[in-house]
């Protein structure tokens, strides 16, 4: 296996323990999809956002992220989106979690999504809005990472797949997930190797890009620049950090 596989297995070491499933995007996410029986999960991970009252099966293409799979579905295969194991239509619904930007051709993986299952439910992250957010400002190297030029929007999701409905996902204050942009109103948090290590965009990033961007935001945090600039969000109860889940299914 190489991409995606190879990245999660250097990576994803602290994965389990920083990646905890928050329960309000997982209300979001079964919410979208809708009445399903069976799903396959792509690019499944340690299986957060699985839902418990279908029958799953996992594909994930690291094997450190599915040994560590604790208390989720046992049907997990080693595997990339771009090349489904799968006969045509095999599953109702198609699920992908914050994943499609770390595929090596997402536009291969979403038509297999579309091939496999009627449905496809995808949650991603809206780039131009994403970009946005204020942590890139202490670690805009992160801008030049290959996941992060250009990374898969609501238009190639459209391009590919039979998008019926495009829904916000609020982040909230205490989120218990740590992807991305889940500490927006808890600034410390990115301070913390643990947590950096569990979200892509700081992992992947040059050590000398990771330590120069905790010492500029230690420092903006020790002198009260973060919180004159950025201080309204701690009273925030939810943030629009430019996640969206993307409900697909062609006409019947």
């Amino acid at each position: 296996m190489t991409g995606a596989g190879d990245r999660y297995d250097v990576i994803g070491r602290t994965y389990s323990a920083t990646r905890q499933e928050d329960p309000r995007v997982a209300t979001v996410v079964r919410s979208a999809l809708g009445p399903a029986a069976t799903v396959v999960n792509i690019g499944a991970g340690t299986g957060s956002y699985e839902p418990a009252d279908c029958e799953v099966v996992a594909v994930e293409p690291s094997e450190r992220m599915l040994a560590q799979r604790q208390g989720r579905s046992t049907a997990a295969v080693r595997g990339v989106a771009e090349h489904l194991p799968f006969p045509d239509r095999s599953f109702d619904v198609a699920l992908a979690v914050l994943t499609v930007h770390h595929w090596s051709d997402p536009a291969a993986g979403l038509r297999e999504m579309a091939r496999v299952a009627d449905r496809q439910v995808v949650l991603f992250f809206e780039p131009l809005r994403t970009h946005e957010f204020w942590a890139l400002d202490y670690f805009p190297a992160a801008l030049e990472l290959p996941t992060e030029i250009d990374p898969p929007g609501a238009e190639l999701l459209a391009s590919h797949l039979d998008v019926r409905e495009v829904r916000t996902v609020p982040i909230p204050h205490d989120c218990q997930d740590g992807f991305g942009a889940a500490f927006w109103g808890r600034p410390e948090a990115y301070l913390d190797p643990r947590i950096q290590d569990g979200m892509s965009w700081i992992a992947m990033l040059p050590i000398a890009d990771r330590e120069r961007g905790t010492e500029l935001l230690a420092a903006a945090l020790d002198s009260g620049e973060w919180d004159r600039r950025h201080g309204h969000l701690r009273r925030q109860a939810e943030y629009d950090g430019g996640y969206r889940i993307a409900i697909a299914q062609p006409e019947a």
